[in-house]
């Protein structure tokens, strides 16, 4: 679900922003955004779903406070 939203929310943008702002260097931000980002954070979003990944995150991230 949150790679499929990731998925549209970026189209969206890409197809609704004005004209008028319009220039190369942010269209192919949107661009990458649109094509890159949701296949890269798949396996990212996907390995949140094991458990021994969570505890492992959780301890890196409760060391460093």
């Amino acid at each position: 679900l949150a790679v499929v939203s990731l998925f549209i929310s970026t189209g969206i943008f890409a197809y609704l922003k004005p004209p008028s702002i319009s220039s190369p260097s942010l269209d192919l931000v949107v661009a990458v955004l649109y094509s890159v980002v949701p296949p890269a954070m798949n396996p990212l979003i996907y390995s949140m779903r094991n458990q021994e990944l969570k505890d492992g995150i959780r301890k890196v991230i409760s060391g460093m406070f």
